[in-house]
């Protein structure tokens, strides 16, 4: 049976400029930076902090038309709104303030990709 996601992959443009916006900006932290392809690409995996699945910065070839669309990943904190302050004073860009729904809260973000990601209450 499936026990888990081990991994998301959220497709780059620039694999530097990515993991700096990841780890810098939201905090996560480097398990895995190797060659992919020696000399061209990086498998890089981060761990987000207090959660089992990992976020892959990596661009399948053939997949390059998915950077900078909306995205499936939903994360989550236990405040939301101070979740969405702390990120806003680091940077990071919200394309739609905390919102409060009958099903929950959440705000829109993206990375320097134009990925765009949902932040949700838990």
């Amino acid at each position: 049976m499936i026990t888990a996601v081990k991994h998301v992959s959220i497709p780059v443009k620039d694999q530097d400029k990515a993991l700096k916006f990841y780890t810098e900006k939201l905090g996560f932290e480097v398990a895995v930076d190797a060659e992919f392809v020696p000399g061209e690409q990086r498998w890089i995996e981060l761990k987000v902090p207090g959660a089992e699945t990992m976020v892959v910065l990596f661009t399948s070839e053939g997949h390059e038309d998915r950077i900078g669309t909306f995205s499936n990943i939903i994360f989550t904190s236990e405040d939301i709104r101070k979740t969405y302050e702390d990120l806003k004073a680091r940077g990071v860009e919200f394309t739609e303030d905390v919102t409060e729904e009958s099903w929950g809260t959440y705000a829109i973000f993206k990375d320097p990709d134009g990925n765009t990601f949902c932040l949700s209450s838990t």
